[in-house]
């Protein structure tokens, strides 16, 4: 290690692929600050790490600090900062307070906590408790860091976050990645049919996400156009409600489950209209990449989305309600050449406001401003 290289470590609750963890890959492959990068997973789950490869997990990911015991927890982790020595540490979601905690007081080093939304147990409004301790510990942070403007206003105002600490850093992607075509042979043997009407979503299968939502979408929709698949791909805690869900409300073999996918892009470019059925997001990478790729959105009104979306999409962000999103599927699908229009408006946007390279270069400069 070079004499001048400083070292960061980077806590989550866990290393599942979703999109918090894949931006940290994203940005892991495109740094070029020079630092020496460590990454701990208090749950041991180290699965987004196959997307990368080299990375340096703390104890080999075999080292746990327990979550249900917060004192507890709290002097775990003040261990394993003593022993590694950090010039920074950065703390990831509610899931990494223990973290932030311990290093808030006689710190080892400088904190930047990165807050990306809330979890299934936050929706629809924070936990009281929960944003007690926000309160109490991220103002405590050189930064706070948020990829939406909505989370940025809800830091001011409950967590107390002042102007000075507060960085707005939208989430970016390789957008020249996802503008290819589909990669047919392997959309096939997925038992995807590209000649019929594509309805494509990319979601961890959790509870905020609310997947089962566009599945009953999606029942009503086929009837009126049996020409069309819904296609799933991710994977979670609700992957067997969801094809149980699926099995019972649809017709057989017109929704398609993948899993997890390393390369999307060789998926995104067949579906027809990407689709977001979730409760709570923020500033999803998943609709950057399906407009990268060209693609309308229909998607429930969280977050940012309606902003992130070219001007034309908007009306098509709505509601929170399988009604609503099926209507804005239905009027997408019967409209294609609106929805193609949409799609190119969607790319150009993309690629002026959401490259990777503008994210990762604001990355760098505050992680370097605070340790240099």
């Amino acid at each position: 290690m070079r004499e001048n290289m400083k070292k960061i470590v980077h806590v989550f609750s866990s290393l599942e692929i979703g999109g918090t963890q894949r931006r940290f890959v994203e940005y892991m492959a495109k740094t070029q600050a020079g630092h020496n990068h460590s990454v701990y997973a208090m749950d041991g789950n180290y699965a987004a790490l196959q997307l990368m490869e080299e990375m340096n997990p703390i104890g080999n990911g075999k080292i746990l600090v327990e979550k249900g015991n917060t004192v507890k927890a709290i002097f775990a982790c003040r261990r394993l900062l003593k022993k590694e020595q950090p010039d920074l540490l950065i703390t990831y979601n509610w899931g990494a307070i223990e973290w932030a905690l311990a290093n808030r007081f006689f710190s080892f080093c400088p904190t930047i906590h990165i807050q990306d939304g809330f979890t299934s147990d936050e929706i629809p409004e924070e936990q009281p408790a929960r944003q007690r301790l926000r309160r109490f510990t991220y103002p405590a942070c050189r930064y706070v860091v948020v990829p939406s403007m909505s989370l940025e206003k809800h830091a001011e105002e409950y967590w107390g976050i002042s102007d000075d600490k507060l960085r707005f850093i939208p989430n970016g992607i390789d957008i020249d990645r996802f503008i290819c075509p589909a990669n047919l042979g392997f959309v096939k043997s997925l038992g995807i049919d590209p000649e019929k009407k594509i309805i494509g979503t990319v979601a961890g299968l959790r509870p905020e996400k609310n997947v089962g939502r566009l599945i009953e979408a999606f029942s009503t929709i086929e009837d009126i156009h049996p020409d069309s698949q819904l296609v799933i791909v991710g994977e979670g805690i609700g992957m067997s409600a969801l094809t149980m869900l699926a099995d019972r409300v649809c017709r057989k073999g017109s929704v398609i489950f993948t899993g997890n996918l390393p390369s999307p892009e060789h998926i995104y470019p067949v579906f027809d209209i990407f689709a977001l059925s979730s409760d709570s997001e923020q500033m999803p990478l998943t609709v950057i990449e399906a407009m990268a790729c060209g693609l309308p959105i229909a998607s429930t009104n969280v977050g940012d989305v309606a902003f992130m979306v070219s001007e034309q999409n908007r009306p098509y962000i709505a509601g929170k309600d399988a009604q609503t999103l099926k209507s804005s599927l239905l009027d997408l699908m019967k409209t294609p050449d609106v929805a193609n229009r949409i799609g190119a408006a969607n790319q150009s946007k993309a690629k002026e406001d959401y490259g990777l390279t503008k994210m990762v270069e604001a990355y760098d400069e505050l992680f370097s401003n605070v340790i240099s």
